[in-house]
């Protein structure tokens, strides 16, 4: 058979399958419609992956930028391409490689050998990723598993093909300390690089490694203090890399597979062994790409354009990436939370496997109004396991984190943000971890030695801020927490107050009335910082006077005694009693009309600030504290307002597909993501969803269908699925709502129906019914 008679035939089947097949069965699959270069154009270290699984600990992608957590890692601008490397991670990095060809110049440095590429050849997706070498002729492709890189490098045919293993290199966030790498034959070295501690992650943080190659590697050499070392089975020290020499053809790739670990190269090698035992690299592409299509589609989307569609599905990809494993495959993990580094070892499950996987994460705070409402819907096994990462840090360290990073605490921004994140998961039945002892570690948080009186990345808790905040039930101008963001004593006070009120929800489930009392009225302490005379939060001095020259903006980074926000901002971040908060803002009807002003005064810059001015916003969706003022008005008898702005915002900050829009500058992985795919469903939950009835606000979905699959392990039902009559860009009203074929009267839904499984019937409208839902 010729080809052009093959390819006659081809094109029949293919032609007769689309005329007999359900369109469904030759549509996307939701993998397919991930665009990870969305937004690249000013990226963060952690930002930017490629060639990952869901959360895991290899996160292999180029490297265009090495230096700085900001503006670092691959930004799309960019014309070279400077290594390839397999950890971007909060507070981490390392293992830089990259293949070249003739003169060995990797004791020159990346500025030297790095090349230049091209998007016009490049190839992009979730969990691979293609590009061309100009420099070298070299085609490289990536790809993992949940602990080990994959490479399959295409080389010329030469003598002198090289893979080079900048192991000191400076990666993202700082250098490295010191690094060995050992030949252990002619297919396989290890090795080890040391993060040197940051501001943030404060210890030195091993990280090891181990590469085998599909074919013996002709010689080993490596370099120190820019000097070239020939030939060595060995070299180790402060500035050294390590090159491995091929011969190679044309028409055969070198493959090469990188086991990661935290704990030792024995636990690297381990990690490979078991995830990567053959050299079938587009086998493996594949099983990402199931891997992801798996979790992404447990939230099915039908209607809506393919830009709709694209946006989403790269929203619920992000909302799964960010957050890594750290554990090795046996539950072997690195605790650095004392003096002494410990290698512990995960408590086994009944089937004798680890019983949970450890992450490394950046904070939770701001992720009641993201994570902690998208994960229980979607990935609620993989929130059982951030639940126990943090209990199982109590029990070593002696605190819940509140953004842990190689096994550190951080004490990244302030307050108390893994309250909600665990109280949420108890709320919603995610209990398969030790919820007492987490109650009794968040508890232990808000006493004077606890995290919550850690400012940023500080080293020790600030007494005389506990000390006022139990006396006055405020903090107040001056009296500042250690560490970054100390000043910031209003947001503290609201951060407080919130997470105080999820605390005491947690212990009245667990029927502790004594700690629900206790916490309940610290509740209300919001109160005290809310001006009503100026209808808003502000700063109070000492003498429990308001600090003179209110503005509820300026044109800065912060406010003084706001957290990256505005005083405008601030005044909405009282989750937990809206109602209340719009009793002292003179009531609901003026608390939305001062909103709905804030709210018209943003339209104008797309509800975000650029440049991270965010003490100058009305309305601000490009960082945490703001993400849920839309739905304020829901929680105050004003859903159609918030059906309204909802909409607005969604579109004008979040719905961008290109390179230079779409997440706004921050997206704290996996944050925004995970609240742009929770406004384009319809489904938020403004307390964060810690309240023993957790409630989820209900807006228009952009889609004509969705269908959520629930996990069986957590919950009863089997589908949700939400479908929309008249469904158009300017149909944003809910005039009218069934459940299961019952009318639906409240603009609310609760957490238990929902899990139940049924249907939610919207039918829309361009003009708001506002008898709907009040």
């Amino acid at each position: 058979m010729n080809i052009m008679t093959t390819i006659i035939r081809t094109t029949f089947v293919a032609t007769l399958l689309s005329l007999l097949l359900p369109g469904s069965l030759l549509a996307k699959s939701p993998v397919d419609w991930v665009n990870p270069l969305i937004d690249t154009h000013q990226s963060r270290w952690f930002y930017f992956n490629s060639a990952s699984r869901p959360f895991g600990m290899v996160n292999l992608s180029p490297d265009t930028q090495t230096e700085g957590s900001w503006d670092s890692g691959y930004l799309y601008g960019d014309k070279y391409i400077r290594c390839f490397s397999h950890i971007h991670a909060w507070q981490m990095s390392g293992i830089a490689v990259l293949p070249i060809v003739g003169e060995m110049t990797g004791h020159q440095g990346m500025d030297i050998y790095q090349s230049e590429f091209s998007h016009d050849d490049e190839v992009v997706q979730a969990g691979y990723h293609k590009v061309h070498l100009k420099k070298y002729d070299v085609t490289a492709e990536l790809t993992s598993t949940v602990r080990t890189g994959f490479h399959r490098y295409t080389f010329p045919s030469t003598d002198d093909a090289y893979i080079l293993f900048d192991v000191s290199a400076l990666l993202g966030h700082g250098p490295m300390v010191e690094a060995e790498v050992t030949r252990v034959d002619d297919q396989e070295i290890s090795g080890m690089s040391v993060m040197k501690g940051t501001s943030r992650r404060k210890k030195d943080t091993p990280v090891f490694f181990v590469a085998r190659f599909s074919q013996p590697f002709t010689a080993m050499g490596g370099w120190e203090d820019g000097s070239v070392v020939e030939s060595t089975d060995a070299i180790s020290g402060k500035n050294v890399g390590a090159f491995t020499r091929f011969e190679t053809k044309a028409d055969t790739p070198v493959l090469m597979k990188v086991g990661i670990s935290y704990t030792s190269v024995e636990g690297a090698r381990r990690n490979l062994d078991a995830e990567l035992s053959h050299w079938d690299f587009d086998q493996v592409v594949d099983d990402s790409k199931n891997d992801w299509n798996e979790h992404l589609s447990r939230i099915q989307v039908e209607g809506g354009t393919d830009a709709q569609k694209t946006k989403f599905y790269t929203d619920l990809w992000r909302s799964m990436l960010g957050r890594r494993i750290v554990s090795d495959v046996d539950g072997a993990y690195c605790d650095m939370t004392t003096d002494q580094r410990q290698v512990r070892n995960i408590p086994s499950g009944d089937d004798g496997k680890p019983a949970f996987t450890m992450h490394n994460f950046d904070a939770w705070w701001g992720s009641h109004w993201s994570l902690d409402i998208l994960w229980p819907l979607v990935c609620p096994e993989r929130y059982s396991d951030f639940c126990n990462t943090s209990v199982q840090m109590y029990k070593n360290g002696g605190l819940i984190p509140r953004g842990p990073s190689g096994g550190n605490y951080t004490f990244v921004m302030i307050g108390d943000s893994a309250a909600p994140a665990i109280t949420a998961a108890y709320a919603k039945g995610i209990r398969d971890f030790d919820y007492e002892l987490a109650l009794e570690g968040l508890v232990k948080n808000t006493g004077p030695e606890g995290g919550r009186y850690y400012g940023g990345y500080a080293t020790k808790p600030t007494p005389s801020v506990y000390e006022e905040y139990q006396e006055k039930g405020y903090v107040s101008w001056g009296n500042s927490l250690s560490g970054g963001h100390g000043s910031a004593v209003t947001s503290l006070t609201l951060y407080n107050a919130y997470h105080d009120w999820c605390i005491a929800q947690m212990a009245k489930g667990l029927g502790r009335d004594d700690i629900y009392e206790k916490f309940i009225t610290g509740a209300k302490n919001y109160r005290h910082v809310i001006w009503p005379e100026k209808q808003s939060a502000w700063v109070r001095e000492s003498d429990g006077s308001w600090m003179k020259d209110f503005k509820p903006r300026e044109m800065r980074f912060e406010q003084n005694g706001f957290c990256e926000t505005s005083a405008a901002v601030t005044t909405f971040y009282v989750p937990h009693d809206p109602m209340g908060l719009a009793e002292l803002l003179g009531g609901p009807d003026a608390a939305a009309k001062k909103l709905n002003e804030q709210f018209e005064s943003a339209t104008e810059h797309k509800f975000h600030l650029r440049g991270r001015i965010h003490g100058n916003a009305w309305v601000d969706y490009a960082n945490q504290d703001g993400t849920g003022m839309a739905h304020y008005f829901n929680r105050i008898g004003y859903p159609w307002l918030s059906q309204k702005w909802v909409r607005a915002v969604h579109e004008a900050a979040f719905s961008g597909t290109d390179p230079y829009s779409g997440y706004n500058g921050d997206e704290d992985q996996g944050q925004m993501g995970a609240l742009s795919a929770l406004m384009a469903i319809g489904l938020f939950q403004f307390d964060g969803g810690s309240g023993l009835d957790p409630q989820y606000d209900i807006t228009a979905t952009i889609f004509d269908k969705v269908t959520l699959q629930l996990s069986p392990k957590y919950y009863n039902g089997n589908t949700v699925t939400i479908v929309t009559k008249n469904q158009s860009p300017e149909n944003v009203y809910i005039q009218s709502a069934t459940w299961n074929g019952e009318p639906h009267t409240s603009s609310m839904i609760s957490h238990k129906d929902l899990i139940q499984g049924g249907t939610l019937e919207l039918t829309l409208g361009s003009e708001p019914n506002k008898a709907w839902g009040k």
